[in-house]
């Protein structure tokens, strides 16, 4: 081929090499356009086997090495942030039941096992008081609620919302920690009255309800430290946007398979 095109050996493959890398230079040009693009409908909360599994959903084939290179060839990492982490302790000990959950934090089908706990959020009117319930088997809160005093009436209103969305029958496992508003009575009673078993952590040991601080956790890192809420309405709709609209929804699980929590329902219910 060389002698009929009446070129040197070393000029050819100098010139195949050249094409190889134009070739190359494009597919990873196309391939960082669509990587972009799923590290924005993640919000920015995706690191490469996100994004990976994303792109692989859109019928777009790829390698995690090149996507975990192409993203760090191009500053492109996953958004979080840090802060103190508070604990409580808990000096009481009424109506407090046997740790029944025991760290198993899996579940056949959904409406199984519900673990539940409370965090707090700033704004500059002042604080707010979040709590929420998820479903152990595909990680979605089934039921949450939002107010500015820490009381009896916030968990009961999250519970009562989990109940009217997913109807669980009785016998339901209902797993939190130790704190005031799942120890009292008038709790006790609506476990009673639903049929729910209820089950709590040991003393001191934040990884028997680890699957709720993973949540948590997630919040905070990926949407609440990034934002300075003036008010506590202003918060109360960037919360609900987060959970029923990208973190139920849309956010892919590792966990899952890189599913979202809806989507692991749906392929369950199918299979």
């Amino acid at each position: 081929m060389c002698r009929v095109l009446e070129i040197s050996r070393s000029g050819y493959y100098k010139w195949s090499r050249a094409d190889i890398g134009s070739t190359l230079r494009e597919e990873n040009e196309r391939l960082l356009l669509h990587i972009r693009e799923a590290y924005v409908r993640g919000r920015g909360t995706y690191g490469s086997p996100r994004v990976t599994a994303e792109l692989k959903s859109k019928g777009i084939l790829c390698g995690k090495n090149r996507v975990a290179r192409l993203m760090k060839q191009n500053g492109i990492k996953a958004k979080t942030k840090r802060r103190f982490k508070a604990t409580t302790k808990y000096k009481h000990d009424c109506l407090v039941a046997e740790n029944l959950l025991n760290q198993r934090f899996s579940a056949e089908k959904a409406n199984k096992v519900w673990v539940s706990d409370i965090t707090f959020i700033r704004t500059r009117e002042g604080w707010l008081y979040l709590a929420a319930i998820l479903d152990v088997f595909n990680r979605q809160i089934v039921g949450w609620s939002i107010d500015s005093k820490l009381s009896h009436e916030l968990l009961a209103d999250a519970l009562s919302k989990a109940i009217r969305q997913r109807r669980p029958e009785t016998g339901v496992m209902f797993h939190s920690d130790r704190g005031t508003q799942y120890t009292s009575y008038a709790f006790r009673d609506l476990m009673e009255r639903y049929g729910f078993v209820q089950s709590m952590s040991s003393s001191g040991n934040c990884y028997d309800n680890a699957m709720m601080e993973s949540f948590f956790h997630t919040l905070k890192t990926e949407l609440i430290y990034f934002e300075k809420y003036q008010t506590r309405r202003e918060a109360r709709g960037s919360i609900f946007e987060y959970i029923e609209l990208f973190y139920n929804r849309v956010r892919r699980h590792s966990a899952l398979n890189y599913c979202s929590p809806a989507e692991h329902e749906r392929n369950a219910s199918v299979s």
